[in-house]
């Protein structure tokens, strides 16, 4: 929308004059529809009409301005009904693109000391419409786990940590544990095992671990 302001010598008042255009497209059935509209102090004063290439008046002072303005009536209508219906495609196509976008993560196992709690690590990830957890002999956890937040990295995907407190875990009993990350819209969810011997760590050897294995 654009908005003008002039001032009547004569009244010595100022007023307004507001624009809008644009078109609407039915991707269904193609139908376009473009639209030009001006507005005088906040009434409705007059349209264009891009099918007939014509000017519609709702206030009678608008056909003084009609006849005074010049304007370019097929160049309007090719603005109204081709130019922005192509510009408007080509941002919906791009907006599908963008929606059906699907990153898969790297995932690992953290581990900062021998005592602290193992984060479960994802990273590289898009869309942000994910979840994150741990589970024990196949149930979902709640205690001793901490989820972190969806943060953003620098090229547009995202990364996620969820930490599980093994303190009162026997290492026989880390096999019973495993890491699910779930990306919205893909059926198979990444599973990582609870595994000494793939987790990065700052102390001692470090083991590493790749992408999750998919189940």
């Amino acid at each position: 929308m654009c908005t003008y302001y002039f001032h009547d010598n004569d009244l010595n008042c100022v007023h307004t004059l507001q624009s809008i255009g644009g078109c609407d497209w039915d991707n269904e059935t193609g139908h376009i529809n473009g639209f030009l509209q001006l507005g005088y102090d906040g009434e409705d004063f007059m349209s264009f009409n891009p099918q007939t290439e014509t000017w519609i008046v709702q206030k009678q002072q608008a056909v003084t301005i009609i006849q005074e303005i010049n304007v370019d009536k097929a160049m309007t209508k090719y603005l109204l009904t081709q130019e922005c219906p192509d510009f408007l495609k080509k941002s919906v196509n791009y907006g599908r693109n963008s929606l059906m976008r699907t990153d898969f993560p790297s995932v690992s196992l953290l581990q900062k000391t021998p005592s602290s709690p193992v984060s479960c690590f994802a990273t590289g990830f898009y869309p942000d419409r994910v979840m994150m957890f741990w589970r024990k002999d196949g149930e979902e956890l709640h205690e001793n786990v901490e989820p972190g937040e969806i943060l953003p990295n620098h090229d547009g995907s995202f990364q996620m940590n969820v930490d599980l407190n093994l303190s009162s875990v026997t290492p026989e009993d880390w096999r019973r544990y495993e890491c699910v990350f779930h990306l919205s819209g893909v059926k198979d969810d990444i599973i990582t095992k609870l595994d000494k011997a793939v987790i990065r760590t700052n102390w001692g050897k470090t083991g590493i671990r790749s992408n999750g294995g998919r189940k």
